[in-house]
């Protein structure tokens, strides 16, 4: 298998290489090349007020959805933030070019991008944009988050901030806001700073919780610190907007807003479910119809092809991604997610959605679905579910869903009449022409992509041997090696 996905990446590297560039449909009709603006909310799905959520107010992102365009049928290619930001700086699949393990390519085995492809921000540059990257709040003149798996120069980016370009020039900017993540400490954000920020909190108690999840006082409380998390969002979101009219260039910006990955939860982040792969999708700015919905199937990766275009730039032929404004835009039928490894655990899922049923296909399903995996199980939510399994407190689909000792190879869902996924129609012979269609629609695409699949056991060491290094916990790296160790076992015994 290793060999094959080198051949398949070398061919890969030899295709893009030769292919010639070309332009998608007339870009925005304005007097000046557009300022264009990503906002990236890392750990939030889409539970938004605009995405039905029922539960708190976003005044400023409902501003985005008034003046702007909401897709509701927006995903992402991976659900976990280094492939997921890999494959949205690329416009690539990140399973084509070898980005799809989660923190690969930080050791001692380095990834290279195929001869050809470029990262976004160095296309931008060469079309005299200003290009910048900053978490939001500003955390000192330093570029923002980027997570990349491979090897990148960080020349790419001329700042932290649009303020530093030349008079006049056009900026391609991207702003990250910590968003779910605030609620990933020791509480002190929720109990010290919320407050002071957002004036009252959620109360635990007014939260709706997926039905596979238990109504546990610590997962209500989870989860109104994460609605609290999307409301600080909201707030910042209005600062962004605020600074951009008093600087009188917003309605020369087009806006993104979006997640990196859904909710950092049991079967969120890390997972195919659309509560780890549904993301927000707001596009604001000139040229962009106000108050429109669209409800056509779009991958996160569309963006790359989307923002060239707007800057009126050639799109290469390389990009997976599409032109989502174009003249001639073909809807998608379907849109493709994949989760490889994450942290020492091991695995490799794939999925197919369509506008009415999800397919995802396990290709570990001798494994349990909640793995041992140290990042997952530092979460104090992860810690409950697992407190409640071993005490008998958790209904007969929490189990099911959760904790069942193995997995089924193939799942299937009916979306729109089971938006939870929940109940599995892959062996209901009603459904076995979706099953096959969808099926053999994944092998396509596997193939046609040159998914490069597993990771090798050098590479995986490598990176594991990475994440090991200080200031790593004695606790945390006995637990790593320790699950690290079962993953071979596993491994071995065919599982």
């Amino acid at each position: 298998m290793i060999t094959n996905a080198h051949s398949v990446k070398n061919s890969f590297i030899l295709l893009v290489t030769l292919l010639p560039w070309h332009h998608t449909a007339e870009a925005l009709t304005t007097p000046h090349k557009p300022n264009i603006l990503w906002i990236i909310m890392d750990d939030v799905g889409a539970e938004l007020p605009c995405y039905r959520e029922k539960k708190i107010l976003t005044p400023n992102i409902d501003r985005l959805v008034r003046e702007g365009t909401k897709f509701d049928r927006a995903f992402l290619t991976a659900s976990v933030c280094s492939p997921s930001r890999s494959a949205m700086i690329t416009g690539m699949y990140q399973t084509t070019i070898g980005v799809h393990h989660h923190r690969s390519g930080r050791g001692t085995e380095k990834i290279h991008l195929p001869n050809g492809v470029e990262p976004v921000p160095a296309l931008f540059q060469r079309a005299g944009y200003f290009t910048c990257n900053g978490d939001y709040p500003a955390k000192a003149k330093r570029v923002g988050k980027t997570d990349y798996n491979f090897e990148w120069d960080a020349k790419i980016y001329d700042g932290s901030d649009w303020s530093e370009r030349k008079n006049g020039q056009p900026f391609f900017a991207q702003l990250q806001l910590w968003g779910g993540k605030n609620r990933n400490d020791d509480g002190h954000w929720h109990r010290d700073l919320a407050p002071k920020a957002l004036g009252t909190l959620t109360k635990p108690e007014d939260v709706s919780l997926p039905p596979y999840y238990p109504r546990d006082p610590l997962l209500l409380e989870d989860w109104a610190q994460y609605l609290d998390c999307i409301r600080l969002c909201d707030k910042q979101v209005g600062e962004i907007l605020h600074r951009l009219e008093n600087e009188g260039i917003l309605e020369q910006t087009i806006i993104i807003l979006m997640g990196d990955n859904g909710i950092s939860h049991a079967r969120g982040k890390q997972f195919l479910y659309d509560e780890g792969i549904r993301t927000p999708f707001i596009v604001r700015g000139p040229g962009i119809e106000h108050g429109a919905v669209r409800t056509d199937l779009i991958a996160h990766i569309d963006m790359a092809a989307t923002s060239l275009a707007w800057a009126s730039q050639p799109v290469p032929k390389w990009m997976q991604g599409r032109d989502i404004f174009a003249k001639d835009y073909t809807k998608r039928d379907a849109v493709f997610a994949a989760r490889d490894r994450c942290g020492e655990t091991v695995e490799r899922i794939r999925s197919v959605r369509t506008e009415q049923f999800k397919y995802i296909r396990n290709f570990s399903p001798l494994r349990p679905m909640l793995q041992p995996n140290d990042y997952k199980d530092s979460k104090p939510v992860v810690q409950r579910l697992r407190e409640l399994h071993t005490q008998g407190k958790l209904n007969a689909l929490q189990e099911e869903i959760l904790f069942s000792p193995t997995r089924p190879k193939e799942e299937l869902f009916d979306v729109l009449a089971d938006p939870f996924e929940i109940h599995n129609l892959a062996a209901d012979p009603q459904f076995r022409n979706t099953l096959e269609t969808l099926r053999t629609k994944l092998d396509h695409w596997i193939e046609e992509t040159q998914d490069l699949g597993n990771e090798s056991e050098k590479a995986y060491d490598a990176n594991l041997n990475y994440e090991l290094m200080p200031p790593i916990s004695n606790a945390r790296k006995e637990a790593m090696l320790k699950n690290s160790a079962l993953m071979k076992q596993w491994a071995m015994e065919g599982k």
